[in-house]
This record gives C-alpha cells, sequence and structure tokens, in this order.
C-alpha cells in the first residue's frame, strides 16, 4: 500500500498525545495523533493536577478553563490506621495563604498533629486540583483542527525508511513521518522500537474510582488519606458534585489471582481499609461492582532513562511511555504535561527555523532537516531526563515507605519521617516547564 505523507505522527490520544500536539498546534505545526480506542479514552477518571500541571495548562492555553470546572483542595488530611501514631504523606497543598495539613488518629478520632505548609514556591503559588480525566482530554482535543486526531488506529510495527519513519497501522494504512512521537503508554510500540523494556511490576495493586453526586457529595475541599498494614487508600473531591477515591496495596499470591474477579476483590478491598470515616467507606461500599478491577502499578527504573534512548534520529518519547511511575506523589499526569509543553518548543526551535545559504537539492533538504529534528529531539531528552529519574526514583521511594509493613519502617515512617515525606509532594510539584515561546 502506498504510505500517506506526515510531517509528525503522534501515537497516542491521551494526555501527553493531545496536550503535545496542542503545544505545537500553538505554535503553527501541524500534527497527527493517532489513537488507538475508537473515542477519547477517559480510563483513569481523575488526575491530580499540581503546581507544576498548571503551569503547562497556563502554556498550553487552558488552564482557566479547566480551573473554572474543578475545585481547588485548600488543605491535605491524612490518617494512619495503625495503632502506634499517625502520620502524614501525600502534601496536597494551598491555594491560599496558611493551608495546613492536619492529621487524625482513626483510633481516637483526635487531632494528633498539625503541619503548616507554605503558600508559595520558587515558582509561585501553589495549586491542587483533582481534575477529571475526561473533561481534560476533550478540553485538549475542543482546542484542536478538525482532523487532527485520527481514531481506531492502531499501530503495529514501526520501519525506517531513508529520512522517514513508515508507521503501519492495523487496518493497513502506512503513513510516512518526518517525526514519530510516542504517547501510547506504559505498553509503548515506540518505546519498544527505541530498546526500552517493559516497565517493571511495582508489586502493588490499585483501584481507583469517581463517584457522581445528583445533590452534592458535602465533603470539604481536602485531600482524605488513610493508610495502615500496606494498605493507602484516599478521597478527593473533584467539584461539587464528584469525588475521586483510589485504594493501593501489596497483594499476597493468593490476593493477585483474584485480579479479575470483581466481586472478591471489592470483598477484599473493604476488608482492608480500617477505621476510616464511614462517608469515605460508602464511596467504595457503593462503587458500581463492574469497577473493582485492580490494576498493576509499573514503573520505569530509572537507570534505563540514564542509558537508554529517549530520543534516536527522528523518534522520542513522552508521557507514560517515557516515564512510568507509581501513583505515590501524583505526578504522572503533570509530568505529561510538563513533557508537552517542552517538546513543541524544542521541535518548533527547529522546524520554524529555516537555514541561512544556498538552496539545495531535495536529497540534502531531507538530511538538513532531519539532522534539525535530531538536534531538537536531543535537547528536549537532556531537559527530560533528570527530571524524569528524579519523579520516578521519588515515586518509588515514598510509596515503600507508605506501605511499608516492616515494624522499624513503620516506627520511621509515623514518627521520624512525617515532616519529610509531606514535604516532598510540594518540592516535586514546586517546577515550571516554561513559556510555549521559541527565540
Amino acid at each position: 500500500m502506498e504510505s500517506v505523507l506526515e510531517d509528525i505522527v503522534i501515537v497516542g490520544g491521551g494526555v501527553a498525545g493531545l496536550a503535545t500536539s496542542l503545544g505545537l498546534h500553538r505554535l503553527g505545526i501541524r500534527s497527527l495523533v493517532l489513537e488507538s480506542s475508537d473515542n477519547l479514552r477517559s480510563a483513569g477518571y481523575a488526575l491530580t493536577a499540581y503546581t507544576n500541571a498548571w503551569k503547562a495548562l497556563d502554556a498550553l492555553g487552558i488552564g482557566d478553563l479547566i480551573r473554572q470546572q474543578h475545585e481547588a483542595a485548600s488543605r491535605f488530611a491524612r490518617t494512619s490506621t495503625n495503632l502506634i501514631g499517625t502520620h502524614n504523606t501525600l502534601l496536597v497543598t494551598c491555594t491560599t495563604i496558611g493551608a495546613r495539613n492536619v492529621t487524625t488518629s482513626t483510633i481516637s478520632g483526635l487531632q494528633t498533629s498539625e503541619l503548616p505548609y507554605k503558600a508559595k514556591g520558587k515558582h509561585g503559588e501553589h495549586e491542587v486540583r483533582c481534575v477529571k480525566r475526561r473533561l481534560l482530554l476533550e478540553a485538549l482535543a475542543k482546542e484542536l483542527p478538525s482532523g487532527t486526531i485520527r481514531f481506531s488506529s492502531k499501530v503495529v510495527c514501526i520501519e525506517e525508511s531513508g529520512f522517514f519513519k513508515l508507521v503501519h497501522l492495523a487496518d493497513g494504512t502506512v503513513l510516512k513521518s518526518k517525526v514519530l512521537i510516542g504517547c501510547d503508554g506504559v505498553n509503548s510500540v515506540v518505546a519498544k522500537w527505541l530498546g526500552f523494556k517493559k516497565p517493571a511490576f511495582a508489586g502493588r495493586l490499585a483501584i481507583r474510582g469517581s463517584v457522581e453526586f445528583k445533590h452534592g457529595h458535602g465533603f470539604e475541599p481536602k485531600f482524605m488519606q488513610f493508610f495502615g498494614k500496606g494498605v493507602r487508600s484516599g478521597a478527593l473531591p473533584i467539584d461539587d458534585n464528584s469525588v475521586y477515591w483510589f485504594v493501593t496495596w501489596t497483594p499476597s499470591s493468593k490476593e493477585e489471582e483474584l485480579e479479575q474477579d470483581p466481586a472478591k476483590v471489592k470483598q477484599l478491598i473493604l476488608s482492608k481499609l480500617g477505621k476510616i470515616p464511614e462517608k469515605v467507606r460508602a464511596l467504595i461500599e457503593n462503587y458500581e461492582l463492574d469497577g473493582f478491577i485492580s490494576l498493576p502499578l509499573r514503573y520505569r527504573h530509572p537507570w534505563e532513562l540514564l542509558w537508554g534512548n529517549i530520543s534516536k534520529g527522528n523518534v522520542c518519547v513522552a508521557g507514560d511511555a517515557l516515564h512510568p511511575l507509581t501513583p505515590d506523589l501524583g505526578q504522572g499526569g503533570c509530568c505529561a504535561l510538563e513533557d508537552s509543553v517542552v517538546l513543541a518548543r524544542c521541535l518548533a526551535e527547529v522546524l520554524l527555523t529555516k537555514p541561512i545559504g544556498k538552496t539545495k537539492e531535495k536529497g540534502e533538504e531531507e538530511k538538513d532537516e532531519y539532522k534539525r529534528i535530531e538536534m531538537g529531539l536531543k535537547k528536549y531528552a537532556k531537559e527530560r531526563e533528570w527530571r524524569s529519574i528524579k519523579l520516578i526514583s521519588v515515586s518509588y521511594v515514598v510509596g515503600f515507605i507508605q506501605e511499608n509493613r516492616w515494624k522499624m519502617m513503620t516506627f520511621l515512617r509515623d514518627n521520624a519521617l512525617v515532616g519529610f515525606i509531606a514535604g516532598l509532594y510540594l518540592k516535586m510539584a514546586d517546577f515550571d516547564c516554561g513559556k510555549l515561546t521559541i527565540s
């Protein structure tokens, strides 16, 4: 079949793929997004958008629109279901001065500590909101030109053809691309082509859900998190009528076998929750049964980014295809948005800069353009390498500490590491990916 020429092909129509396409569009560069599903994917329900995500969304021009649809978290409350003390971990921030991290014992019901947070970081005021993934994807897609997203387009293989990449689709279509960007998640075809291994299993499972209330949920605008005995659960209002909840845990070998039986998974989860508020427990108890499918948490070993190819020639990866990480910092979607702005900017710098000199023959022009693209993607890879390594590593360590059952680790977590772990959330979110401007 004859190939169809496309300047930039983005594989994956999730957050990273659509945001990268929008970033390029804002700079006057067209791209084609290939999405294997027949519509926008809404799996994942919601994501916590921290300060760094809002910097990226503002750069893309949709920050205010998303803010109007989602409530800001004013504080973070964290509770231990362990008998030994209570502790702080997930820090959720503040759009207001003087927001606090409040810890309450689920044994006594009394507040045991209060940890204040600064409302400002190096890059301005902190901001945290729980964002519906569907609304975010719709907002990104709406800003793209008609025809940018090609649905039902599953990539089966990638080939090289001179200075181009041939992208073969399941329906037989072959796309010839000057730039190929993989935003196709943890099972990325593009990442595999670049030489990355399949992301490693973190040894933990997760279930997430979102509950809609017809007449308001009545929850305060704060992030509630509860954990103990190897289980972490939490809930965060999205808006006046929606609440996002999650549970993560380390399963035994027998529990892993229950993975695809919703009824047994639900029963297991409810038995592990411990003494959490009835209002939060009700979110999970009343959730539809078919939503109780546990998903394995995966991450990329950080040294793979150090020694591997984030970019190679005119190919690169972004989002979960680049840095799948555990959800313990809530930075997966945030980091993907950072990638999109940086990648769009780096590509635009080389694609919009016309070479100076004599007019060259077609072959020489293609070679020069390939070299410029390669240079732009290398710049992107260099800029994102250490940021990705840091987030993967810190997220894994925080998750290990939070859900560890060892008595010594539990003691340290509950007594010595409270402020340290809590502070990591703001520290990792205090990042600015920059604007969509080129010099």
